[in-house]
């Protein structure tokens, strides 16, 4: 079905019973296109200098477990750190663009590939991460697949401080100015996957991964 004509049936019904013409005139048109072009925002909270403080901060009051590393180099070790701490298994899947990390060294097996059913862990990078909400968006590409966060019991993400932003209109601004248009996929993470459907009781996992750790890297 192409939803843009069944929208567009929609909206010309909907003016139809307010005795307007089908369709929007093209001054009206100008005006909404000059409207979403100006990006106007609303009021943004002062969060201070420190992104990276103020991201942990809110990351962990959404359980998601936060490692700080000086160098990217690092990731790995900390990686198998957090997966010895929780008895989780050494070996998962990794986006293809975290093939070059000694993850060998760390003693770690990933295959560079996206998950099948099997796999319990997924590590990822990420487009950027939301200081004000302790969110990490990801976009998904051949070689960043959205499976990779989605699917496995844990997900990891490889996050440069250098990719905090303060708030979402800053996340979205940098889309715009960086990949000009949306990906297939947008994703914003915030903390395990969880439901409170069934008596009100908040159950982790059930729609993804039942934990989230954040590698954060100071020097990437």
């Amino acid at each position: 079905m192409n939803t843009d004509a069944a929208r567009a049936a929609i909206l010309a019904q909907i003016r139809a019973r307010q005795g307007r013409p089908d369709a929007l005139h093209a001054s009206e048109m100008a005006d909404v296109q000059a409207d979403i072009d100006r990006h106007v925002r609303g009021p943004q909270p002062r969060l201070g200098d420190d992104l990276p403080a103020v991201f942990t901060t809110q990351a962990q009051a959404l359980q998601t477990s936060v490692t700080r590393v000086p160098r990217l180099a690092d990731a790995p070790q900390a990686v198998a750190a957090y997966l010895d701490a929780h008895a989780l298994p050494r070996h998962g899947v990794a986006w293809q663009t975290l093939g070059q990390l000694p993850w060998e060294q760390a003693g770690l097996t990933l295959e560079l590939r996206p998950p099948r059913d099997a796999d319990q862990l997924g590590i990822t990078g990420c487009f950027c991460a939301v200081a004000e909400t302790g969110s990490l968006l990801l976009t998904s590409s051949p070689a960043t697949p959205a499976s990779t966060h989605l699917l496995p019991e844990t997900h990891v993400a490889i996050v440069p401080a250098a990719r905090i932003v303060a708030s979402l209109e800053d996340a979205y601004a940098l889309l715009r100015r960086e990949l000009g248009e949306l990906p297939r996929a947008l994703s914003t993470v915030s903390g395990p996957s969880r439901t409170g459907d069934i008596e009100q009781t908040i159950v982790l996992g059930a729609h993804g991964p039942y934990r989230v750790h954040v590698v954060l890297v100071d020097a990437a």
